[in-house]
């Protein structure tokens, strides 16, 4: 693990050792969507001591439980692991979130209206997460797979294969920049998902339903954004010499 400092990126630092998220979630620090920002301007932005930070960080790497190593990863390796263990739990709880959302907004809607917003906010992530999931399965995935066989071939990629890998990156990104404003209006008008007094057992379930799903889309927005698509664009460009 390289010296964390002032000047280290955030998204860098989950980057290289996963451990390290929990830290950054602790002090509401974003390390998905807009961890392209140093330890230095994060703990200005939100009034913390950077000596603090660092110190946590790195005592974090001192635990003896090890996360993968998903920078060691081929990128087909790891576009296979993020759909079995990010795009199917989507897939699987989106549904079961849906009749949640839907039955506490008809009994609790009333004394919690921030419940109706809620719903809405999370029905439009969970169309919108399907489509998108649905482009990396068919059309990105795909092409990262064939770029990694062509670059172990040492072949050139045929013109008829290639696409703007770049810009359809930058889709996603904004994608993952949408859901990622979605959720943290969510856990602002659920104060973190946190259930009121008079929360019913479907309530407190959904809550902690959405609280886990929101963990897992950032880790999912990390692997993509700040491991797979950057190896994706790397490896294309090596593969362009080729020609």
């Amino acid at each position: 693990m390289k010296i964390i400092t002032p000047n280290s990126k955030v998204s860098e630092i989950v980057a290289e050792n996963y451990r390290t998220a929990p830290i950054f979630k602790l002090h509401k620090i974003d390390y998905c969507c807009n961890g392209n920002r140093t330890i230095e301007e994060v703990c200005s932005q939100k009034n913390i001591s950077q000596a603090d930070l660092i110190l946590a960080l790195q005592n974090s790497l001192s635990l003896r439980n090890q996360d993968h190593d998903f920078q060691s990863w081929d990128i087909g390796f790891l576009s296979d692991y993020i759909y079995q263990n990010h795009h199917k739990y989507v897939e699987k709880q989106i549904p079961v979130l849906k009749e949640l959302l839907n039955k506490i907004a008809a009994v609790h809607g009333k004394e919690h209206p921030e419940l109706l917003t809620v719903k809405q906010l999370f029905f439009e992530s969970a169309d919108e997460l399907t489509a998108h999931m649905k482009k990396e399965e068919l059309i990105l995935f795909p092409y990262f797979k064939k770029i990694d066989s062509v670059k172990k071939s040492e072949a050139p990629l045929p013109t008829a294969n290639k696409i703007s890998i770049e810009t359809v990156i930058k889709k996603m990104h904004l994608d993952h920049d949408n859901e990622g404003n979605r959720f943290r209006k969510m856990a602002e008008l659920t104060n973190d998902y946190t259930p009121p007094e008079d929360a019913c057992g479907s309530y407190t379930v959904a809550f902690k339903f959405l609280n886990e799903f929101e963990e897992d889309l950032h880790k999912h927005i990390h692997l993509e954004n700040n491991i797979l698509f950057p190896k994706a664009i790397a490896l294309e460009k090596k593969v362009e010499k080729l020609v």
